[in-house]
């Protein structure tokens, strides 16, 4: 049995993709909610971008 797939195949750059618009939203509502700079909705969607862009960054590096 071979292994899961290809690194860097259409469907990690489409669910890095994913990450990436689920942090912006995340960030947009709870700013847009009145949240701060420092709360949670803020730094999850941070986290949500960086695990988001560290997941294409690393797909595009396996290629």
């Amino acid at each position: 049995m071979s292994g899961a797939g290809p690194a860097g195949g259409p469907l990690t750059a489409l669910l890095s993709g994913a990450l990436l618009v689920i942090g912006v939203l995340m960030i947009v509502r709870t700013i847009g909610a009145g949240g701060g700079a420092i709360s949670v909705g803020v730094i999850l969607g941070a986290l949500f971008i960086a695990a988001g862009a560290a997941r294409l960054w690393l797909a595009w590096r396996a290629r």
